[in-house]
């Protein structure tokens, strides 16, 4: 197989705010696996919260590129080669395990859906992330987003009463929170006790990644589920965080791909947890590959390109906020017309053969009508701003 390697640069509609950061653009990477005249294609989208950096994604794919093997349909052996190869770097991994998975549904004729044994019709709705701002113009937002029957409101703020009490007054959508590890333990009971007049669905991530004593104080004390972001990054850590919570929250890019993704699902399931699929900013060849699993899962956070000033790929869509999978083969994914660079035959191309030194490790503790998922495309109605799946 050979692999090439380039950046993916994405521009926000707007700026994003969780508790902990803004963000005015998303560099992630692009990864094109090319054997016996198919390509397949994934996407990385590496953080610094998890010790990533976009050039160190871009190493670490060319160095796994030399590394792959010639046989896509492998793919165990070689996610456990990468494993060995470098810890951590799970951007980079999982937009290699994403374009393995196309090249498999494309030589079988059949979407990734249907490689798992899954049906479609069971995907989830999705939520709809509005951003951290004014409580004013948060409630816009939610007002702006009508189309969506779940909200995701980001909280960690001196206001989140208040940004719940804006919103609740111009929506009667679901609401979940998320305070991306913003509240001390104490700060998210007080807090969650004053939200729940405001008919809650979860609470996610509510106090620092590495707190389990705070996650099991917190759950403790409140009537609310808890969600696990931040403090359950891979399969290793779904025991760990399981006595702590009710859920965990997926993500290709924490976990390193589908493959791994499937392994949390399965071991969520086997300690009764609730599963949810969420995303970074990621364009729609990523978010597409993270919606073949949603038949699986119990919610879906995967709005993440629906901040995109332009979204350069077309996948999965939405009718009113339920995800709809595509039935081409493999992820069903291609490009816009002229919103996709392709990259170069030759340019950073690595074939499946040979080593080389490795790089310096990526450290990993670090959508009404049938609308594609960047905005409302289609249909000549933008993206109600501030909304993403961003981070967290």
């Amino acid at each position: 197989m050979e692999l090439v390697a380039e950046p993916l640069d994405l521009k926000l509609a707007i700026p994003f705010r969780i508790a902990r950061s803004v963000q005015h653009e998303a560099r992630n990477v692009l990864a094109r696996l090319e054997v016996d005249g198919l390509t397949g294609i994934g996407e990385g989208a590496p953080k610094s919260y998890y010790g990533e950096t976009p050039e160190g994604a871009l190493d670490a794919l060319r160095y796994f590129g030399r590394n792959l093997g010639d046989d896509p349909l492998l793919i165990e052996d070689i996610v456990a080669r990468l494993d060995r190869l470098l810890a951590g770097n799970a951007a980079a991994k999982a937009a290699i395990d994403m374009a393995l998975y196309d090249l498999i549904g494309q030589r079988l004729g059949v979407p990734v859906y249907r490689l798992f044994g899954l049906n479609p019709a069971r995907a989830p709705y999705t939520s709809y992330t509005i951003s951290i701002d004014t409580p004013e113009e948060m409630a816009q937002r939610a007002l702006r987003a009508q189309e969506y029957p779940i909200l995701k409101v980001k909280l960690g703020t001196r206001h989140d009463l208040k940004i719940v009490q804006a919103i609740r007054e111009v929506s009667d959508a679901t609401l979940r929170v998320d305070a991306n590890a913003g509240w001390t333990p104490k700060e998210a009971i007080r807090m969650i006790h004053m939200l729940e007049p405001y008919n809650i669905e979860f609470v996610e991530q509510p106090v620092a990644r590495g707190d389990l004593e705070g996650l099991r104080l917190v759950r403790e004390h409140v009537a609310l589920p808890i969600i696990a972001d931040e403090s359950c990054v891979t399969p290793e850590d779904v025991a760990r965080v399981a006595p702590y919570v009710d859920g965990i929250n997926i993500k290709l890019m924490k976990c390193g791909g589908l493959h791994r993704a499937l392994e949390m699902i399965h071991v969520a399931r086997a300690h009764h947890l609730q599963v949810m699929i969420g995303c970074m900013v990621e364009s729609s060849l990523a978010i597409t590959a993270a919606a073949h699993l949603t038949p699986l899962a119990d919610y879906a956070d995967l709005d993440g390109a629906l901040l995109l000033a332009q979204d350069p790929y077309e996948g999965v869509t939405l009718r009113g906020g339920k995800i709809v999978l595509p039935d081409r083969p493999g992820l069903g994914v291609r490009a816009r017309a002229g919103g996709a660079r392709r990259p170069g035959r030759r340019e950073g191309a690595m074939t499946g053969a040979g080593d080389e030194a490795a790089p310096a490790a990526n450290g990993q503790r670090e959508v009404g009508t049938a609308a594609s998922i960047s905005g409302v495309a289609g249909s000549g109605v933008a993206a109600p701003s501030g909304s993403s799946g961003e981070e967290e």
